[in-house]
């Protein structure tokens, strides 16, 4: 059962359902949030190389992710990002949030702006219970357009539904909680699992 937004304002007034900054009503919808866009993006330095292979050794993938996931742009909030056509950029939200171990929660786009050919996220947008932190956003460009993003804007949707009971293995207590408690953009830890 997904949360409605007068439930999402109760699990945030009770604090179930942690978001920072706390979010104002008119960021609450019908049965989602809208989250923001922060000012950190990462663009990919791939002229050292141009392959990732993933049959490597977890050594071996890790050099080569250190040279092509290098390249960090703070973008003040009076300022545009230009994500060009063709372009795969990460990002981050604005907005921290913190879920229970009863609770998923599922990142959404935009319809607005996926009708200029802006993709949010590649696959990952289910959120685990237990997770928390500021959500890394997997934009890609698909239009034949140079979009400009300004961090603050309005960028996505999140939605939460209860679990049939608490999960008995939540992110944030998992031996391999890669991306637990990011208050940055974190880049592929595929060399970790």
């Amino acid at each position: 059962m997904r949360l409605s937004d007068r439930d999402i304002e109760l699990w945030i007034k009770n604090k179930k359902l942690v978001i920072e900054p706390i979010p104002n009503k008119e960021l609450i919808h019908g049965v989602t949030i809208d989250v923001r866009l922060g000012n950190e993006f990462y663009t990919f330095c791939n002229k050292f190389n141009k392959n990732i292979d993933l049959s490597k050794s977890r050594n071996e993938i890790s050099k080569i992710l250190k040279k092509v996931m290098n390249k960090k742009h703070i973008i003040p909030n009076d300022h545009v990002f230009l994500l060009k056509p063709g372009m795969f950029v990460l990002a981050i939200t604005l907005e921290k949030i913190f879920l229970p171990n009863n609770l998923v929660g599922w990142l959404d786009g935009r319809s607005s702006l996926a009708r200029l050919g802006l993709m949010i996220h590649a696959t990952s947008h289910r959120i685990d219970p237990g997770w928390g932190g500021n959500i890394v956003l997997e934009f890609f460009n698909s239009s034949n357009m140079i979009l400009s993003l300004c961090p603050g804007m309005l960028i996505a949707a999140v939605s939460f539904e209860i679990l049939s009971s608490p999960s008995i293995r939540p992110y944030n207590i998992r031996k391999n909680a890669k991306y637990f408690n990011q208050s940055e953009v974190t880049f592929s830890r595929i060399d970790q699992d």
